[in-house]
C-alpha cells in the first residue's frame, strides 16, 4: 500500500510485535520521505501472502474473544520470501502456480516454514509475532507459554527482559553459547565443541518436524524448496534436514534450493500499488 500517515501509525503500532524489524523500517521510511519529499512511497508487508491462511490454522485455542477483540490470531512472516520462491519453483516444475503443493523453507538469521497449496499459503511457523515456530539465529521458536510466566512470576524477571530473551539471546545463540551464526557454530562443531553440535541438531530436528506435519497437511507434495542464507550456503544441514525424511512416500517431493530475491518481489508489488494509485 501507498505510505501516509495512517499507514505510519499502523506500523509503529506493531512495533511491540516485530521489534527487531519495524522499528528499524520505520528509520527507513522517514528517512526516504526527508531526502525524497515528492516521491511515494509503498509498504509491502511480509504478512500479505499469508493472509490466505484459513481460520481453524490461524487462530489461537485462546478464548474466541481476543481474536475477535484484539486481533490475537497468527499472521505469519517472510511472505514475500515464500512468495517469491514459490512462484520460482512453479516455473521449474513447468506447473502453473495455482496447481502446485510446495513447502518453502526460509532458512536464515530468521526462519520460517510455509504449506503452500495450489499456490496459497495454508499454513506457515510463525505467528502473531516472528517468534513462533522454529530454532533462529537468536529466537526461541516453538516453547511453553508456561516458562513465559514462570519467568515473570517465579523469577522476578520483568516483561522487557524476557522479551529480549526470547528474542535477542535464544535460538542458536543462546544454545550454542557462541554465536547466531551458522557458520561459525559449525566450525566449532567441527572441532568437537558440543554445545555447537546440539544447536545444529535442535536447528535441523524441528525443521524435520515441521515438514513432516505440513507433508500431512498437503498430501501430494510436488517439492520442498530450501532459501536464504544457511539454505543456499550450508548444503549439509540442507542434506541433514532431507536425509531419509521421504523414505515413507511412494511419491517423493522435490528437494530444490532457489535464492530469494525478496527486493524483486517488493519492486514487482510497489509496481503495481505505485501504478494504480498514479492512474
Amino acid at each position: 500500500m501507498v505510505i501516509d500517515q495512517k499507514v505510519i501509525r499502523k506500523i509503529r503500532t506493531c512495533c511491540n510485535l516485530a521489534p527487531l524489524h519495524n522499528p528499524a523500517n520505520l528509520d527507513g521510511i522517514r528517512a526516504c520521505g526527508d531526502i525524497l519529499k515528492n516521491i511515494k512511497q509503498a509498504a509491502v508487508f511480509d504478512t500479505a501472502f499469508h493472509q490466505s491462511l484459513p481460520e481453524h490454522a490461524f487462530i489461537y485455542g485462546l478464548p474466541y474473544q481476543f481474536y475477535r477483540n484484539y486481533k490475537i490470531r497468527k499472521y505469519g512472516f517472510h511472505g514475500t520470501s515464500h512468495q517469491y520462491v514459490a512462484g520460482e519453483a512453479a516455473k521449474k516444475l513447468k506447473k502453473n502456480i495455482f496447481g502446485v503443493n510446495l513447502i518453502t523453507c526460509h532458512l536464515g538469521n530468521g526462519c520460517s516454514i510455509t504449506a503452500i497449496k495450489n499456490g496459497k499459503s495454508v499454513d506457515t511457523s510463525m505467528g502473531f509475532t516472528p517468534l513462533e515456530g522454529l530454532l533462529m539465529g537468536s529466537r526461541c521458536g516453538d516453547i511453553d507459554p508456561a516458562v513465559i510466566t514462570y519467568l515473570i512470576e517465579k523469577k522476578k524477571m520483568p516483561a522487557g527482559d524476557v522479551d529480549r530473551l526470547l528474542n535477542q539471546e535464544s535460538g542458536l545463540k543462546g544454545i550454542s553459547g557462541i554465536s547466531n551464526d551458522m557458520r561459525k557454530i559449525l566450525q566449532s562443531a567441527d572441532k568437537g565443541n558440543q554445545r555447537c553440535k546440539l544447536a545444529i541438531e535442535m536447528f535441523v530436528y524441528r525443521i524435520r518436524k515441521y515438514i513432516s506435519a505440513y507433508l500431512g497437511i498437503l498430501g501430494k507434495t510436488d517439492a520442498v524448496v530450501f532459501t536464504a542464507g544457511i539454505s543456499e550456503n550450508q548444503p549439509r544441514i540442507v542434506k541433514g534436514i532431507t536425509d531419509s525424511l521421504f523414505d515413507n512416500l511412494k511419491i517423493k517431493p522435490k528437494i530444490m534450493v532457489i535464492p530469494t530475491d525478496e527486493e524483486l518481489m517488493i519492486a514487482r508489488q510497489t509496481y503495481k500499488v505505485v501504478a494504480v494509485s498514479v492512474s
